[in-house]
């Protein structure tokens, strides 16, 4: 039992010394850096110009849907790393597998390209 226990103690050392590493960056600043603050480093910043509107207007659907398509198609390119560099190991079980994958994420680029979700007016 304490063979098994040995082969963990480097994984707690690595947990304790990052713990204690970002305890001490979170600390240390609030201890050492001054806390002035004058009206101009309280003002709001954007782009060297003062605010202007609400901060919470509303935005178009297309960021958001664009946002979701670009996760969907990164996600893909996430799975197809690993799956490229175990091929030669996993046989010929994972390659149809991949394809069906690929093949389904193809249809819904097509569908989604159909529906006019890629066109930005």
């Amino acid at each position: 039992m304490e063979d098994l226990l040995l082969e963990y103690l480097p994984i707690l050392i690595f947990i304790g010394l990052a713990a204690v590493l970002g305890g001490a960056l979170i600390v240390v600043p609030l201890i050492i850096a001054p806390s002035k603050p004058d009206p101009e480093k309280l003002s709001a910043y954007e782009c060297g110009f003062p605010a202007f509107g609400d901060a919470r207007m509303k935005f178009d659907v297309r960021f958001y849907l664009v946002a979701i398509l670009f996760i969907i198609f990164d996600l893909e390119v996430a799975f197809l790393f690993p799956w490229a560099i175990t091929l030669s190991t996993t046989g010929v079980f994972a390659f149809w597998s991949m394809m069906v994958f690929l093949g389904v994420l193809t249809v819904g680029f097509i569908y989604e390209w159909k529906k006019g979700a890629l066109e930005w007016e």
